[in-house]
């Protein structure tokens, strides 16, 4: 029966999922209190000390801490517990398709399900922000965005080989960009696929590299693009501009670059959805009497009647005076909620004439004030 052994963590005194720099520090204190050094003779200590060296000489190796949390020991020693998932055997396989499960787990793919660099590679997709007022919003606009990217190298059109020159087939991989290996794991030797470490998974070598874009083939260039802003986008949206984006590689299409929309807030107005809101100021007297008023819109200044006897509070709509629906399918309302602005700075004619102008008013006269008392007597 093999030797009862503790969890690799237990050991270290760390929590499974721990950092590599968590398991180095616990390492490093545990091997420093447990040397034999400072335990002559102590035979506990000398055990103690191979066993953390044991814990950390796995999981301080990514691939071998892999196996470990998915099998335990017998993921790090066939022999464990009577020859672990080996069970002896030494044949070796292909095991093609499956390359993909078991990749995974051990690194690199199995068979043919490695990918190779050499094929057609999507570029990168890039955001960035850009900040609009809110009448560019309502109504559209053009804007100019500044970004970095990579795009193709002019000089080697992209081949990554000085000009007059081409890249070669590489002779380690015969230009598939993968190499064959043989590696032991627990369930006996596998014969996987993984990127040749001569040309890095490109099957191609270049001896004369371009000297502008290093052998790449690609350069990070400033590039300024002009967008159009659809009437009625709103804050937090997203133009998106198809193949803005880095460049691909080896054939492969640019990505796109994704414009995250910014609405700077208005002075009077504020937006829900296609809708305008806005509060509006009027006098004592347009309240009482009604009359005739102004009102802002994103589209200028409107005439709007005022009923008679408007309280504060009161919303009024004027429709088809909202924002512009992005789908460019009729437009939002504005709405306008009135308050009262009581008069300051009285001189003794106005506050005699407004006493006197008081005195000759009824109950009746203050409906709301009326309620009001009559459910507080209640």
């Amino acid at each position: 029966m093999a030797e009862q052994k503790r969890d690799y963590y237990e050991v270290l005194g760390v929590q499974k999922g721990a950092t590599d720099a968590e398991i180095k520090k616990a390492y490093r204190k545990m091997a420093k209190e447990n040397h034999p050094d400072l335990h002559p003779g102590d035979k506990d200590a000398e055990a103690r000390f191979k066993e953390i060296n044991e814990a950390y000489e796995v999981l301080s190796d990514s691939e071998k801490k892999a196996r470990y949390d998915q099998f335990g020991f017998a993921g790090v020693d066939p022999s464990y517990g009577g020859g672990g998932y080996g069970g002896g055997f030494d044949g070796s396989f292909d095991f093609g398709d499956l390359g993909d499960i078991f990749g995974s787990f051990f690194g690199g793919g199995f068979g043919g399900g490695g990918r190779a660099r050499s094929g057609p590679q999507r570029g990168e997709s890039l955001r960035t922000r850009l900040t609009i007022t809110f009448e560019e919003a309502a109504f559209g606009c053009e804007k100019e965005v500044s970004i970095d990217r990579v795009e193709q190298c002019e000089t080697c059109k992209g081949t990554g080989a000085a000009p007059g020159t081409s890249p070669e087939t590489c002779p380690a991989c015969g230009g598939s960009g993968q190499v064959q290996q043989r590696r032991q794991t627990p369930m006996g030797v596998f014969a996987t696929t993984g990127p040749c470490p001569r040309c890095g998974g490109t099957g191609k070598i270049i001896a004369s590299p371009c000297k502008d874009c290093g052998g790449s083939g690609q350069v990070r260039r400033r590039k300024t693009l002009k967008v159009t802003i659809p009437a009625g986008i709103d804050n937090g949206q997203i133009i998106s501009l198809r193949g803005q984006g880095s460049a691909g590689k080896n054939g492969g299409p640019a990505g796109d670059l994704q414009i995250v929309i910014t609405v700077q807030p208005h002075q009077l107005f504020r937006r829900d959805g296609a809708d305008v809101y806005c509060n509006a100021p009027i006098t004592f007297t347009q309240a009482v009497l009604g009359g005739e008023m102004e009102i802002p819109t994103i589209d200028g200044k409107v005439k709007y009647d005022i009923p008679e006897g408007t309280q504060t509070g009161s919303t009024f709509r004027l429709k088809g005076k909202g924002i512009p629906n992005v789908n460019g399918r009729g437009r939002g309302d504005q709405f306008v909620t009135v308050y009262i602005e009581t008069p300051r700075n009285l001189n003794r004619e106005q506050k005699e004439a407004l006493k006197k102008f008081s005195s000759t008013l009824k109950e009746n006269n203050y409906e709301e004030r009326k309620s009001f008392f009559k459910k507080f007597k209640k």
